[in-house]
C-alpha cells in the first residue's frame, strides 16, 4: 500500500486555499490518495517565533496581490474577508468531527469551508456559523456544535497539531510524501515530480 499525501493546513491559510483546489487532482495524477489535515498555524508560530504573513508588514501587501493574482491565473473566486484571518479552531474542530463520523466527507467538508470563508466571509471562528454546512454531511448543526465542542474532539484537535509540529511542520500549506517534507504551493510541482520519479 503506498502511503497517501499528508496535506496540512490552516483554513485561514491564502495558499493552502490554492493547494485546496489542486491537491485532489495531482494525487489522482501519482495514484495517491490524500490525508487532509487541518492544524492551527499558530501552534506553529508559537514554536518557530513567526508572524503570519497577514501581520508582517511588506509581505501582507505582497500576499495579497499574489492571492489576487493565483486566483486570476487559476480562475476560481478568492475574496478575502474584511477580518481576515480568523482564527480558525472551530472548523478545525468541526472538521475532525466530520471525520469521526465520516471519514470520506471530511476533505469535502475542508473544501466547502475553504469555499465559504474565501468566498462568502464564513467565519470559521464561530462554531455556530460553521454548523450551517452540517446538513450537506448529514448532521445537524446542533450535533456539530455538541461533537466539535466535545473533550474528545479538542484532545484529538491538539494532539494531531502537536504531532505534527514534532515532524517538522511548520507552514500552510505544508506536505509529507512519502515522509519527504515539501512546505508551500509552489512545491507541489516539484513534490510530484518526487513521486513519479520516485525521489532523488
Amino acid at each position: 500500500m503506498t502511503k497517501p499525501i499528508e496535506f496540512w493546513f490552516d483554513f485561514s491559510s491564502g495558499y493552502a486555499f490554492f493547494a485546496a483546489a489542486r491537491i485532489e487532482a495531482l494525487a489522482k495524477r501519482v495514484e495517491r490518495q490524500v490525508l487532509w489535515r487541518p492544524y492551527m498555524l499558530g501552534t506553529a508560530y508559537q514554536a518557530t517565533g513567526a508572524r503570519g504573513l497577514s501581520s508582517t508588514p511588506l509581505k501582507r501587501d505582497y500576499a495579497r496581490r499574489d492571492w489576487a493574482r493565483l486566483a486570476r491565473a487559476e480562475g476560481l473566486e478568492f475574496h478575502l474577508p474584511k477580518n481576515h484571518p480568523l482564527i480558525a479552531l472551530a472548523a478545525t474542530r468541526a472538521f475532525y468531527w466530520i471525520e469521526s463520523q465520516d471519514a470520506a466527507a471530511a476533505p469535502r467538508f475542508a473544501q466547502r469551508v475553504f469555499a465559504e470563508y474565501y468566498g462568502n466571509g464564513l467565519d470559521t471562528s464561530d462554531i455556530v456559523a460553521v454548523s450551517s454546512l452540517a446538513p450537506e454531511f448529514n448532521a445537524t448543526p446542533e450535533a456539530l456544535v455538541q461533537g466539535a465542542q466535545s473533550p474528545e474532539i479538542k484532545a484529538h484537535t491538539k494532539s494531531l497539531a502537536e504531532g505534527a509540529i514534532a515532524r517538522g511542520v511548520f507552514g500552510s500549506p505544508f506536505f509529507f510524501a512519502d515522509d519527504e517534507p515539501f512546505w508551500g504551493w509552489d512545491r507541489m510541482g516539484m513534490m510530484e515530480d518526487w513521486l513519479k520519479k520516485g525521489g532523488w
